[in-house]
């Protein structure tokens, strides 16, 4: 249903990690591949942040400042009744990649430090932070939000329950959102 942003999903993505790995073959400045890269990063950050996680998997995360000046995050997942199997493919594709990218990121990390190249160290540390984000943001949309994944987490490593207050709001277009609220 939305072949154009499966493919931009991946595109930017895979387009960072191939000139990450050789694009020492094609300049020789160091800056200009910097750049080059971080700037794919950027615009994967985005469109996965902003576009592909809307019209993929129907979930979207922000974070907005209330007047008082404290963050609040917050976590929408669009209610769908049924989900077609092209759709069911596409977040299969949309998990995946989600998922590898940062751990080839992470590999990239282990692999610059024992080879110590440690000026490329910078661009894999914000590689990893900049799909890290967006990796952490949908799994609590996901879950549905700080609650679920506090209770996912201590059946997995046995922990208590720790109670946290948690905004929850249905809107008209039938997407639910989670924030996490402070107590004052």
């Amino acid at each position: 249903r939305h072949p154009l942003a499966t493919f931009f999903h991946l595109f930017f993505r895979v387009s960072a990690i191939v000139t990450y790995l050789f694009c020492d073959w094609f300049s020789n400045s160091f800056v200009a591949c910097f750049v080059t890269i971080l700037v794919l990063l950027s615009f994967d950050f985005w469109s996965v942040k902003n576009v592909t996680g809307r019209l993929l998997v129907g979930l979207r995360w922000w974070n907005q400042i209330d007047e008082d000046g404290k963050s609040h995050w917050v976590f929408e997942a669009k209610r769908v009744p049924t989900i077609a199997a092209s759709t069911e493919a596409e977040a299969r594709i949309f998990w995946l990649g989600l998922i590898i990218c940062p751990v080839i990121w992470t590999l990239f990390l282990f692999s610059t430090l024992f080879s110590l190249k440690l000026k490329w160290l910078a661009l894999v540390i914000a590689g990893i932070s900049l799909q890290a984000a967006n990796l952490y943001g949908y799994i609590h949309c996901k879950l549905g939000g700080q609650k679920t994944i506090s209770r996912v987490t201590s059946r997995l490593f046995g922990t208590a329950d720790v109670p946290q207050r948690q905004s929850r709001k249905i809107s008209e277009d039938g997407t639910e959102e989670h924030g996490k609220t402070v107590p004052r």
